[in-house]
């Protein structure tokens, strides 16, 4: 029973990471500011999850405290994914398991094994060729060297995110998907100015504003939040590593964006110690049994 749960949740952050992986090229797509994406797109996720909740939202100081966070990581994503490539703020987003595998032993009391270090000297050189990669500006990408600070940034806010996801999931089972919905209230909230007076919008960005709250938040973090408390938090942020490998490639495909060797370099490094990663954890579950 236990080990089809812990596939069902696997699944489920698989099906997570294909969503979020669609962001950059949607991101991209809308011609707002990142401030404005950011806000608008938390704005309508949170009244979709509302919706779908009908309201049973838990507030506590916990749920704040994860939501104060994770609307850390709302903001600083789409910010860095308009100023550098989708490729960068991805990659470096993906950095988190290297704070993941160093904090939830001293946070959540989980095992620190030393093979994980192999994950955090490939994710360590993996980000230093993506920030180290010198991208130049371009349509796309006007200002890389300040997109990919904030995605380093990002990244750190990430690894608290899940891990406070966890933590509130292991005191009451549902107080994740609470602190998603108080964290993109506050992301809208911190938009607000940059939304007055309303900017006008194409039908193009109406559409990817509403896919990018309702499908690629919203529905997303259902997922996730079903699955956080019946896995470690490594385990689990290894698993999103599938959006690095996706991200890039919409991107490609909506807009013709090419991240540059370095990046690419640097990301399948991260992606292949995690995948490698995930197949020694579950050598190691299975031998456990």
């Amino acid at each position: 029973m236990i080990r089809r749960s812990r596939t069902i949740a696997a699944a489920r952050v698989v099906a997570t990471a294909i969503l979020f992986s669609t962001g950059g090229a949607a991101i991209k797509t809308v011609t707002l500011s990142g401030l404005q994406v950011a806000s608008i797109r938390s704005g309508i996720a949170a009244v979709a999850l509302m919706l779908w909740l009908r309201g049973r939202v838990e507030r506590s100081p916990k749920v704040i405290a994860v939501g104060l966070v994770y609307a850390a990581t709302l903001v600083l994503f789409v910010t860095s994914t308009k100023l550098t490539t989708a490729a960068n703020a991805i990659f470096l987003q993906s950095t988190a398991p290297l704070y993941i595998a160093v904090l939830a032993p001293l946070l959540l009391g989980e095992r620190f094994r030393a093979r994980d270090l192999a994950l955090l000297s490939a994710a360590g050189a993996g980000l230093v060729l993506c920030v180290g990669g010198g991208s130049a500006s371009t349509a796309t990408a006007p200002d890389p060297a300040t997109g990919n600070l904030l995605g380093v940034l990002c990244s750190l806010s990430w690894a608290l995110t899940l891990l406070g996801l966890r933590w509130v999931e292991l005191n009451q089972y549902g107080s994740g998907i609470s602190s998603v919905v108080a964290g993109n209230v506050i992301a809208f909230l911190v938009g607000v100015p940059v939304l007055m007076p309303l900017p006008s919008v194409s039908p193009l960005d109406a559409a990817g504003l509403l896919y990018l709250g309702i499908v690629q938040i919203a529905l997303a973090y259902v997922l996730l939040t079903g699955a956080v408390g019946r896995l470690p938090t490594l385990h689990v942020s290894l698993l999103l590593l599938i959006e690095p490998m996706l991200n890039p490639l919409w991107t490609w495909i909506v807009r013709g964006e090419n991240p540059g060797v370095a990046s690419l370099a640097g990301g399948a490094i991260i992606v292949t110690a995690a995948g490698l990663q995930v197949a020694w954890d579950s050598r190691a579950q299975s031998l456990e049994r």
